[in-house]
């Protein structure tokens, strides 16, 4: 059984409780079935559709606009605990359209995300390009008005989780209002609109659908906007400012399971005649990691508490949930590889698997460095 103490601390109400049971249980049941690492494109299709039958993508794309943080984390951290592909996918369906729930109209969030919801349409977030990821001002991708009232789309975006799989793209592209952050504006693509293309699938250590899209001529209504004209700067932090702590709840997910892992075997393999748990260095590692994983579950649930108190902003909080998380997950995973000694580079362990899926969350919705930017912005202000 794993280990919910966690959840008897005061950030915590009984429906959460409630949740993380409820999830951890379906996970173990359905999870396995369903994914295959050597096909991921049709696992995240599968695991996408079982979510949305099962309900839990009514956390990811609320019916009534309100994010409940502390759910999604919850969540996101029990589908990573599972399997890598089973936290992507949950998440992917709330980043897609965490721009639709927060600033899209009544009309646009009837159109895309009872679809989403149910699991039927899948959804993506095209932030990045070729030469603008940490610093999103730099976004090149044109969006021009024509005379026929529709914008012409222009550019490439890259690294696009669920890229070559997703039914609708929420993209990011420079209007021209202003200079800068202040003349990007948001688009509601779908996919099969013409003049985007999937140009280049992306592969990475840990799979997943990802792709580099390019967009030529590609013309969709203006009413397809969400949210003001040169007001997709904001559009994009308020969705991050959600999403981000919840990135730190997915690595906690696998730090969890790698102390899960090195409990298991330090409890049963044998040196020099004893446990290799009986050993005060082992122990040592034992304590630390476990330290780590509650360090920075204080700060993932934090930072969803204040966010579901009613902050309108928790750009701080959600900036040193991520890096802590997300540092602290990758040193316990590492410890974790040495306790496995040979075992933990073996390709497919535990250990080996949760190595290569860690790395990465470093990196995506910001790095650590450009987290530890954000919060010295934060406290210099």
């Amino acid at each position: 059984m794993p280990d919910r103490s966690f959840l008897d601390w005061p950030f915590f109400e009984p429906r959460h409780r409630d949740l993380a049971a409820q999830a951890d249980d379906w996970a173990a049941r359905t999870v396995p079935a369903l994914v295959d690492h050597r096909d991921v494109d049709n696992s995240c299709r599968r695991l996408v559709a079982a979510l949305g039958e099962a309900g839990f993508l009514r956390y990811a794309a609320p019916e009534d606009g309100r994010f409940d943080v502390r759910a999604l984390c919850l969540l996101r951290e029990t589908f990573a605990r599972h399997d890598g592909l089973a936290d992507f996918a949950f998440a992917m369906q709330g980043l897609g359209t965490g721009a639709l729930t927060l600033s899209g109209t009544a009309a646009q969030r009837e159109a895309v995300l009872p679809g989403v919801r149910a699991g039927r349409r899948i959804a993506a977030f095209a932030l990045t390009e070729p030469e603008a990821g940490s610093d999103v001002a730099q976004i090149a991708l044109s969006a021009e008005p024509m005379p026929d009232g529709t914008v012409r789309l222009d550019g490439e975006k890259t690294w696009i989780s669920n890229g070559g799989i997703a039914d609708l793209y929420v993209v990011f592209a420079r209007s021209g209002e202003a200079p800068g952050a202040r003349g990007l504006s948001a688009w509601c693509v779908p996919a099969d609109t013409p003049g985007l293309t999937i140009v280049e699938r992306l592969d990475t250590i840990a799979p997943h659908p990802l792709a580099r899209l390019r967009f030529e001529d590609c013309r969709v209504p203006v009413e397809n906007r969400i949210g003001e004209a040169g007001a997709g700067f904001k559009v994009a932090m308020a969705t991050l400012d959600v999403f981000r702590s919840t990135v730190g709840a997915a690595a906690l997910g696998f730090a969890r399971r790698a102390l899960d892992a090195s409990l298991a075997r330090t409890q049963t393999r044998k040196l020099f005649g004893a446990p290799l748990a009986a050993m005060q260095l082992t122990q040592t590692s034992l304590a630390e990691m476990a330290t780590a994983i509650d360090t920075a579950a204080l700060h993932v649930y934090r930072a969803a508490w204040t966010r579901d108190s009613g902050a309108p902003r928790i750009t701080r909080e959600a900036a040193m949930a991520k890096m802590v998380a997300t540092e602290a997950a990758q040193e316990v995973i590492d410890r974790a590889v040495q306790l496995h000694g040979g075992e933990g580079v073996r390709s497919g362990s535990v250990p080996e698997t949760l190595y290569r899926e860690i790395r990465a969350l470093r990196i995506y919705e910001g790095a650590t460095e450009v987290q530890k930017l954000v919060i010295a912005r934060q406290i210099l202000a």
